[in-house]
């Protein structure tokens, strides 16, 4: 019963944001693009994640992420002990599906309840999303900076290339 609730308080789609303009030539490089309504850069989101990337993201944010059902309680309880041994919230504990899920509910204030709302969230996206999934969402919908939104439109913005073409640095 907690599974299926989790599940269903997840809306579908998660993000409705604007999105900017985009002009691709034939050969994939970016001819154009247009600021989105809201003042982000975000670009449609990709149906995948380039492996360089989807390899640091996991690595950086969440070693677990191929192997938990959207929280990690061993990452919880770490990050709860080093917030009480420093006297504040310096560490979250947050996997990649719970970052994705507290992006979708509109970056909440920081404090138990939402960590307990963006868990319960966690679940219902690992219930209702592909891994692959989830790391296409999160790396379309992750802040990069400023005001671009996405690994699409920030691999254009800095560097000028298609995330796939992105190197290892």
């Amino acid at each position: 019963p907690l599974l299926v609730a989790c599940a269903v308080m997840v809306p579908s789609p998660l993000f409705r944001k604007p999105l900017s303009a985009v002009a691709m030539a034939a050969d994939g490089s970016l001819l154009s693009a247009s600021i989105a309504a809201d003042g982000q850069w975000r670009f449609a989101q990709a149906d995948s994640v380039p492996h360089k990337f989807a390899t640091c993201i996991i690595a950086f944010e969440d070693k677990h992420f191929r192997h938990h059902l959207g929280i990690d309680p061993l990452a919880l309880a770490r990050a709860a002990r080093n917030d009480l041994r420093r006297g504040r919230a310096a560490e979250g504990g947050s996997t990649i599906t719970m970052q994705l899920a507290r992006m979708a509910r509109g970056n909440q204030a920081r404090n138990l309840w939402q960590k307990f709302m963006e868990a319960l969230w966690a679940v219902g996206i690992e219930m209702t999303h592909s891994k692959d999934e989830i790391l296409a969402l999160y790396a379309s919908n992750a802040p990069m900076g400023g005001n671009v939104v996405g690994l699409e439109a920030a691999s254009w913005r800095y560097f000028g290339r298609r995330p796939a073409d992105l190197s290892w640095a």
